[in-house]
């Protein structure tokens, strides 16, 4: 099985290459039954062995594992990574909401043209490889429906939410072609992130990580208002049941015939994930949050209505579970 996750050393992507390597079976002899390839721009220093920049290396002796360092707009490098065959992609790689908004061709660049370049790239292969495209709830933009559904219309509000949804139309074509065998996963809000620049979101990660590490938080956003939460392993989880899926022309498989998939999350107030936050780090939790909404950051991450996906539960993709579940996964990369 060859495997390649296109933005590696993101978030989600350094937490799913660890859960493949897990994986991955070696032999006696230091032989591996899979190779996993990780492909971004800039490798961590234990992994990128080669001088170049945009080369590939072994993966810091690691049996089962290639980098390829590069820019994913670069066919050349999409070449590299595929070198002797592919069976399954993870398309990770974008430019978040905020950052592409202040940079728009940064955002066009990353978030669309680099997946119709990918698409391409794994048409001319002719093996109708797996890919597995993380999209986004951007897609819906805001003001949000009372009620979200696997059949709402998407209204994207921001470009990044935009160039998601083309995305999943252009996988759902190539795949009713047979050139890829594609899914797309509609991600939530993941916890809990380490600081960043760029990510609108970002202040419902800091929520939790701020008050578990015992500090003072002020939340942009009203102690009432409702998001979507998932943790990092979760969503690893439902990224590899996507991977899993059989492909839609397969017996059975009426399920995998829908190409895009709308996450089950939980759907918790700010209030009530600090009360999570403090049955799992002690109840001094909730004299250190205090509230001061910032009316269009709420309106865009904090107005969130119910959400109802039976197609995706009964095709297998879960959420956390409860808050506590939630908060005690989040922190385990906080």
């Amino acid at each position: 099985m060859r495997i390649v996750v296109i933005g590696s050393e993101g978030f989600i992507g350094q937490s799913l290459v660890s859960r493949l390597m897990a994986r991955t079976r070696v032999s006696a002899s230091g032989q591996s039954a899979s190779l996993v390839t990780r492909l971004d721009l800039r490798m961590a220093a234990s992994m990128a062995s080669g001088p170049s920049a945009s080369g590939s290396s072994p993966g810091g002796g690691r049996p089962g594992m290639r980098c390829v360092e590069g820019d994913i707009c670069d066919r050349a490098v999409l070449a590299r990574a595929f070198e002797g065959g592919v069976d399954v992609v993870f398309h990770l790689a974008s430019i978040p909401g905020g950052a592409a908004e202040q940079n728009f061709e940064l955002g066009l660049r990353i978030n669309l043209q680099a997946t119709l370049d990918l698409l391409e790239a794994l048409r001319v292969t002719g093996t109708s490889p797996r890919l597995v495209f993380a999209s986004t709830i951007g897609v819906y933009g805001v003001p949000m429906p009372v009620l979200i559904d696997e059949h709402t219309v998407p209204e994207p509000a921001l470009s990044y939410g935009a160039h998601k949804y083309i995305g999943e139309v252009l996988i759902a074509d190539y795949a009713r072609r047979g050139f890829v065998d594609g899914r797309a996963v509609r991600i939530p809000g993941i916890v809990a992130r380490p600081p960043t620049q760029g990510m609108l979101s970002i202040f419902l990660s800091d929520l939790i990580r701020e008050l578990s590490a015992g500090r003072s938080f002020i939340c942009p956003v009203a102690m009432d208002a409702p998001s979507w939460w998932m943790s990092r392993p979760c969503m690893v989880e439902n990224l590899l049941h996507a991977a899993a899926l059989p492909a839609a022309s397969e017996p059975g498989a009426a399920l995998a015939k829908r190409r895009t998939f709308l996450m089950p999350v939980l759907r918790l107030t700010m209030a009530e994930v600090v009360a999570g936050i403090a049955a799992v780090r002690g109840p001094e939790v909730l004299g250190r949050v205090s509230y001061q909404p910032n009316a269009k950051l709420q309106a865009q991450f904090a107005a969130y209505p119910p959400l109802e996906c039976p197609q995706a539960l009964a095709a297998g993709f879960r959420h956390d579970g409860d808050v506590r579940t939630l908060v005690r996964r989040a922190l385990e990369c906080a």
